[in-house]
């Protein structure tokens, strides 16, 4: 699949052509979809299924204990002026937080699956609501996007009809 929208397209071959991965999977965010991942991590051990009776439609996800969604001490605001970071904030500058970023994300999806996963942080219709598109190698994350968003094939449509979006890389730090 690709993009109707070629800077969305642009930067989805961009991130590809950086990171490496061995495939590229556009989400859809259908239950189907949903349903694969999730017997995907049950079958590699990276979630388990809880108690069906106490704990319907419930799992323990299991990762690398360095991915985690905050770890101050690699959380960094960027900004070009470091008062604007905030006394309580580690500080960097956006150049050098993007040469870093560069470097860590270099070939980090080689033997992985890259998941594109457009979504809408607010319901599809409302002028208020944000799109965005997220692009990982985790199925954890994909499966999490839909429980928090309006993710897939709606959110892609309005992105491409907007032209606009907020663009997110994340990628796990384990290579199982």
């Amino acid at each position: 699949m690709t993009s109707k929208l070629a800077a969305l397209q642009s930067w989805v071959d961009q991130v590809a052509s950086h990171t490496q991965p061995d495939s590229i999977r556009w989400c859809s965010g259908s239950e189907e979809e949903y349903q694969e991942l999730v017997d995907l991590m049950l079958a590699d051990g990276t979630l388990l299924k809880l108690n069906e009776k106490t704990y319907p439609n419930c799992y323990l996800h299991r990762s690398d204990p360095n991915d985690v969604a905050r770890v101050e001490h690699l959380t960094f605001v960027c900004t070009e002026s470091q008062e604007d970071a905030g006394q309580n904030n580690n500080w960097m500058k956006p150049a050098d937080a993007h040469a870093k970023m560069d470097e860590l994300f270099a070939g980090c999806m080689r033997g992985r699956t890259m998941y594109v996963i457009p979504y809408c942080m607010g319901p599809i219709a409302s002028p208020y609501s944000r799109c965005g598109v997220e692009i990982t190698d985790s199925p954890y994350v994909v499966i999490n996007m839909k429980l928090m968003t309006r993710m897939g094939d709606q959110a892609l449509e309005r992105i491409e009809r907007e032209g606009t979006f907020v663009t997110c890389t994340s990628r796990t730090s384990s290579r199982s």
